[in-house]
């Protein structure tokens, strides 16, 4: 099965680990432009997406350079989790933070505050959602480095020209600046609208490549663990270097097991 034309954002590959890249890819390039979004499923709280040592206090200034192996295991189960409860992830979204004007040590509460806005758009109009994210910092000074996010989210299609229309507003809010071009990237996963529905062989392949580019910051034993194709430098993070909604979260499937 072939992956579908537009998501550039990742590909299945056979082809042995490729370590040691110079950078992460132009985020034009990959898709994965710059983009946010904080989707709460109408509950709140986020699930951390965290191991080792230390509680939720620590998190607003740990710094890490890696996803571990238990933080990929947990945004994978959570993938599956959410097509589970009816919530597959149908969108991409990538927000380049530093190119928005918010420090490293502020994207997560930005990133917390996009979701939430989306969230609740998503609410008002009668429905759920779910999403993960992960983020990223490259240093560099051309837009497709530094501090970024890049999100996973069920968006229905019927409301995602409500949130497109949307979320250079919320980005206003949340830096209190003027909207910079390319900040946001947002794409549907495979490249076209309601193909969750219409063709969910095609969807599921090109979600697989889609979380496959969201753990390329991964650890070298993370890769080995998960026979990770793909493996670029993830940059120094303080702060959550992950996150889940609480509906996907690992209490939420342990309930339901």
């Amino acid at each position: 099965m072939k992956l579908h034309r537009e998501a550039t954002f990742g590909e299945v590959s056979n082809d042995p680990l490729q370590l040691g890249s110079t950078a992460i890819p132009s985020i034009r390039e990959d898709g994965t432009e710059l983009a946010i979004s904080y989707l709460n499923p109408g509950v709140a709280a986020l699930s951390t997406c965290t191991t080792g040592r230390g509680g939720a206090r620590n998190y607003s200034n740990r710094e890490s350079h890696a996803l571990t192996a238990a933080q990929v295991s947990n945004l994978k189960a959570a993938e599956r989790h959410a097509d589970k409860i009816g919530l597959p992830f149908t969108r991409m979204i990538s927000i380049h933070w530093q190119a928005a004007g918010v420090p490293l040590a502020g994207m997560v509460k930005a990133t917390g505050r996009f979701t939430d806005l989306l969230a609740k758009a998503l609410a008002r109009h009668g429905s759920s959602t779910a999403w993960l994210w992960v983020q990223e910092n490259v240093p560099g000074v051309s837009q497709n480095k530094g501090g970024h996010c890049h999100l996973l989210a069920h968006v229905p299609a019927n409301l995602v020209p409500l949130v497109t229309g949307l979320q250079r507003g919320w980005l206003r809010r949340i830096t209190r600046q003027p909207y910079t071009a390319r900040v946001i990237h947002s794409k549907p996963i495979g490249g076209r609208l309601g193909l969750e529905a219409g063709n969910p062989d095609l969807h599921a392949a090109n979600l697989e490549a889609a979380l496959a580019y969201m753990v390329k910051g991964a650890s070298y034993e993370a890769a080995l663990q998960f026979n990770l194709r793909r493996l670029d430098p993830g940059g120094l993070v303080i702060g959550k270097r992950c996150s889940t909604s609480q509906n996907i979260g690992a209490k939420a499937r342990m309930a339901e097991d």
